[in-house]
């Protein structure tokens, strides 16, 4: 796999991820920072029906840097040939994102962490700016 991030990165100077089967077009930001995979709860209102609710809860610090208590549900979501099931934390960060998406005109649906990057032996190479798999 190797997946093109130039779009996100020249429009809103951010990594950039786009599901491309149901939901289609989800816009996830990559964040090397982020130890847990999250999806926005206004995301996960919508769109309940692609996600499997969980008994687990867990807190997950939030955009502003505090401790939120969050549900995990499982989701199955693909981007180009690469199918992703993993456990997605619901995050509530309207603020932010409302902030992000005045400032770059992209709304963003929620974050893939470093869980993403490992389990998909994945590297973001910022001399072509692409997401790809790396073969050991």
């Amino acid at each position: 796999m190797e997946y093109p991030i130039h779009y996100g990165l020249e429009k809103a100077g951010l990594p950039l991820i786009l599901t491309t089967d149901n939901p289609k077009n989800l816009c996830f930001l990559i964040d090397t920072g982020s130890t847990n995979d999250v999806i926005f709860d206004f995301v996960y209102e919508h769109f309940k029906d692609y996600f499997t609710q969980t008994a687990e809860s867990k807190n997950v610090m939030g955009i502003d840097g505090l401790l939120k208590p969050t549900i995990i549900v499982n989701a199955d979501l693909q981007f180009d040939d690469l199918r992703y099931k993993a456990p997605f934390a619901v995050l509530e960060a309207n603020d932010a994102i409302i902030q992000v998406q005045a400032e770059t005109g992209i709304q963003l649906h929620g974050v893939l962490g470093v869980p993403f990057l490992l389990e998909n032996k994945c590297q973001i190479d910022f001399d072509k700016l692409i997401i790809k798999r790396y073969e050991q």
